[in-house]
């Protein structure tokens, strides 16, 4: 992966990492309505800028749904299961992004060194996340199933954005204007507008920086480390998110430090290693 895919992806992992922690001071905020202001304040980041208009009717249509198709379904998962189950299912994203790599892009196929990589991140962000406390109950399908298609609507989203004709990056924006847009209209029509005027200027300003950073920044920046990178890299470093998301909770909210934790660092630092390195290798390899 090159360098400038390598700090896209980088940056973007660590934004998101503030993802948890953002999202649980507005947990108060109906999720379509939260979801949707955010995406909104995230569309205003870039769809001012040269080209944010200028792309194809399918490059709209996907990044359009795959935005509001994932937070969706994702809000829908929490609102129907326990959110420990709801985080580690719609977490197989990255794996999903290593292993559907081929079906997409059949020009990139997998090798051990990938899918052990891709495990390894996958068993830490179990660990990290939970999965101690994991009991699937029949009560909640549901909620594991729409966690699921999540899942699979993220890497899919992330994925066929490489087989769209070349697009700016800027129209990452205009799509999360549009689905942020969709969002809060569902919102309005299904439970009316009295949530936007019980909002505290505290809810506005962590609207806002969710907006222009997780929600937002964030969105374009992982179009960059796609387009530019291997996916199957960006895949497996992706499981970083959850690993600094649960380090920033340890120093923000004194969350301890356990040993589950020290064993879900090694295993994902060392599934992310192994699918760069062996990334890095396959690119320098004459054709």
């Amino acid at each position: 992966m090159n360098a400038r895919a390598l700090l896209a992806a980088l940056f973007t992992i660590v934004v998101w990492a503030s993802l948890a922690l953002l999202t649980d001071r507005i947990s108060h905020v109906p999720p379509l309505l939260s979801s949707g202001l955010a995406l909104m304040v995230g569309g205003l980041t870039g769809v001012w800028q040269r080209g944010a208009w200028s792309a194809s009717p399918q490059t709209y249509l996907l990044a359009t749904g795959g935005l509001f198709g994932y937070h969706a379904l994702l809000f829908i998962a929490f609102a129907m299961a326990p959110a420990v189950e709801v985080n580690l299912l719609q977490y197989m994203w990255p794996l999903l992004i290593v292993l559907l790599t081929p079906l997409f892009l059949p020009g990139n196929r997998l090798s051990g060194w990938n899918i052990i990589g891709a495990l390894l991140g996958c068993s830490g962000a179990v660990m990290i996340l939970g999965g101690d406390r994991l009991s699937l109950s029949g009560e909640h399908v549901w909620g594991y199933l729409s966690a699921i298609a999540a899942a699979f609507v993220w890497a899919s989203y992330s994925l066929g954005c490489r087989r769209l004709p070349p697009f700016p990056t800027a129209a990452i924006a205009a799509c999360c204007l549009m689905a942020g847009a969709g969002s809060v209209l569902l919102h309005l029509a299904l439970y009316g507008s009295s949530a936007i005027f019980d909002l505290s200027a505290q809810d506005v300003m962590l609207l806002a920086g969710l907006g222009l950073g997780p929600m937002g920044v964030a969105f374009l920046t992982w179009d960059i480390a796609l387009k530019h990178g291997d996916p199957r890299a960006v895949g497996a470093l992706a499981y970083l998110t959850p690993l600094l998301s649960t380090l920033l909770l340890i120093l923000v909210n004194g969350y301890a430090f356990t040993t589950e934790t020290k064993f879900a660092t090694v295993a994902i630092l060392s599934g992310a290693l192994l699918g760069n390195i062996r990334s890095q290798r396959r690119s320098r390899q004459p054709s």
